[in-house]
């Protein structure tokens, strides 16, 4: 099998857009992925893109991605957001995931970032031990919070 990494290009962002299905359905949240396939293309390729992505593909088959935007904390600077690391199921275990997140791991060094941050769900044990490899630190005693869309549209101040 011949594994490559490269840069994500606009005619990726179908097949992206079903690895984040996939995704949605194995962090039990089927329903929850509304973005549609023009605004997730205009985000990461149009005027303003606000995304970046590395794509790994097996014998020229997109089998993951490693999607990350730049995050500025007042405490920390610039900073590195992984907002998704996927590797299709059919496809996990085989390394893909390490080469996604260790050519992260160049981009934060190439940018001079002053870290990396990212999200992960905590019973996702997988997951967990993963980056448990890198010694990352998954902090505990945060909670998300967020505003739908609608709930900004129907925003009155």
């Amino acid at each position: 099998m011949q594994i490559s990494l490269r840069i994500a290009r606009k005619e990726d962002c179908p097949r992206l857009l079903e690895l984040v299905q996939e995704l949605a359905d194995y962090e039990k949240a089927p329903l929850e992925v509304s973005v549609t396939l023009p605004e997730f293309e205009d985000a990461g390729f149009g005027p303003c893109p606000v995304w970046k992505a590395f794509i790994a593909e097996a014998d020229g088959v997109i089998a993951g991605f490693a999607l990350y935007y730049i995050r500025y904390s007042t405490w920390k600077g610039c900073r590195l957001y992984l907002e998704d690391l996927i590797v299709t199921e059919a496809m996990r275990g085989k390394g893909l995931g390490k080469l996604l997140f260790n050519r992260l791991i160049q981009e934060a060094q190439e940018l001079s970032f002053n870290g990396m941050t990212w999200q992960v769900l905590d019973w996702n044990e997988p997951a967990i031990n993963f980056y448990n490899k890198y010694e990352a630190h998954i902090e505990p005693g945060w909670l998300n919070a967020s505003l739908t869309k609608q709930q900004i549209i129907d925003f009155k101040p």
